[in-house]
């Protein structure tokens, strides 16, 4: 069992679950359980430190509510499926994170952001109620107004309060599948957090970084801005297009781990240089782009963390806050230039304000790369950290695999409140994952 990174090895035992009342006469026989969605996670967090709850049979969904947008699956329902079902009938969830291969209970769980959170949130901020097996296997109803302190407690919670086995959340209204995007060129680090500021009022934003640009490029970026696109846009640009273009599935795949000596500093190097020039030459005037690849790109290639080899990965995902993101940021990618440990997955984004009790996002920039995971990795991470806790800031529990329990106490200021709901439930003595474990949740 492990993680989508790939990184670390561990022994589970292995629980399948087809039938959502099945959940609550599994979970009380068991200690040191976890669900686990499709397993996109990165690190820990869906892995039971001795047996992990395989929810992807939990796939049905249950009702759909035109007159309020509201959509009801079980857990273990693949995002993917949602937007194949519901995009031909003009309708998008409010938020989706950078791979449709997730399930609702795990979107839940880590309570994703997308290129969005700077308007709307997270995707816990549109969940309207959830039925959660708790310790005692008994099925729990979570809301707003019903079992309040539970609700926020699950959302972000990383499935340490229980087993999701049905959700109902918002659903919002399209008129196409394609986006309308923007492409602006930022020349440096300054340049790219001032585009993010100024797309406050647009609907989603995201920056590619280079994060081996150095001297007067350090932070160089193309920063994507993006709208649903209207039919009367569709029409006047595309007149051949359907409205609803199909769900494209992955033509490309990874047969083998690639050798560890073909990502390193020059390759990596060679690869920014090019995407930074033809997306340059892209800047300017909106074009209509496919909604799979904008808010997917990775998932155009099946198993691509294969490229990093059979070592592995390890994604470092900060949140810093905004008054001194430029400093923070700006000494973090110039350690990684010194370094040369660059990664052409690095992604920069503008998050609002927070969800759950121990969710991730706050209020700043967010900082996303891949690196591969080697022994000198490690401690340019560790030194990563420090800048990250200094700044009041924190990383990404979905993504961790290998920050230290100093790091996470310091970046989640309502971890006791959490830890005494554990307590209080009967949680901690019944769901925990090795994420938990090595992090003392």
């Amino acid at each position: 069992m492990q993680g989508w990174g790939r990184y670390r090895n561990y022994d589970s035992e292995v629980l399948e679950c087809l039938l959502p009342q099945s959940v609550g006469a599994m979970v009380p026989s068991r200690a040191g359980l976890i669900a686990r969605g499709n397993g996109r996670s990165y690190g820990d967090a869906a892995v039971g430190e001795l047996a992990t709850l395989i929810c992807g049979g939990l796939s049905r969904m249950k009702a759909f509510d035109a007159g309020n947008g509201i959509l009801t699956v079980e857990g273990g329902t693949l995002l993917s499926d949602i937007l194949r079902a519901f995009i031909p009938r003009g309708y998008f969830p409010p938020v989706v994170p950078g791979t449709k291969f997730v399930t609702v209970g795990g979107m839940i769980a880590s309570d994703v952001h997308g290129k969005n959170h700077h308007r709307v949130g997270g995707f816990g901020d549109h969940v309207t109620q959830f039925k959660l097996v708790v310790a005692s296997g008994e099925l729990v109803t979570c809301s707003r107004t019903e079992n309040p302190e539970l609700f926020y407690a699950t959302i972000g919670g990383m499935g340490l309060t229980g087993v999701i086995v049905e959700a109902s959340f918002e659903m919002k209204p399209i008129e196409t599948g394609w986006i309308l995007q923007k492409t602006t060129v930022a020349q440096d680090l300054a340049g790219a957090l001032k585009v993010l500021q100024a797309t406050d009022e647009l609907t989603y934003s995201v920056a590619w970084i280079d994060c081996l640009a150095g001297g007067k490029s350090m932070g160089r970026s193309l920063v994507f801005t993006g709208e649903h696109a209207t039919r009367e846009q569709v029409s006047a640009r595309m007149p051949q297009a359907e409205f609803f273009p199909a769900a494209r599935e992955p033509k490309l795949g990874l047969p083998f781990d690639f050798p560890a000596w073909m990502l390193n500093g020059v390759s990596v190097s060679a690869f920014n240089e090019m995407y930074f020039r033809a997306g340059a030459r892209k800047a300017g005037s909106p074009s209509l782009v496919h909604w799979n690849p904008y808010f997917f790109p990775l998932d155009g290639i099946h198993r691509w963390n294969r490229l990093y080899g059979r070592r592995g990965f390890l994604q470092h995902q900060c949140v810093v806050p905004e008054g001194n993101a430029l400093a923070v940021l700006g000494e973090m990618l110039e350690r990684f230039v010194r370094s040369g440990k660059g990664s052409f997955l690095a992604v920069l984004k503008k998050l609002g304000r927070g969800g759950g009790l121990i969710s991730f996002p706050t209020s700043g920039y967010t900082l996303a790369l891949d690196l591969p995971a080697t022994t000198d990795v490690f401690p340019l991470l560790e030194e990563i950290d420090k800048i990250v806790v200094q700044a009041g800031g924190r990383l990404y529990l979905a993504k961790d695999a290998r920050q230290s329990r100093h790091t996470f106490e310091a970046g989640y200021p309502q971890l006791s409140a959490f830890r005494e709901l554990r307590r209080v439930t009967g949680a901690d003595r019944r769901f925990r994952s090795h994420l938990s474990t090595r992090l003392g949740i």
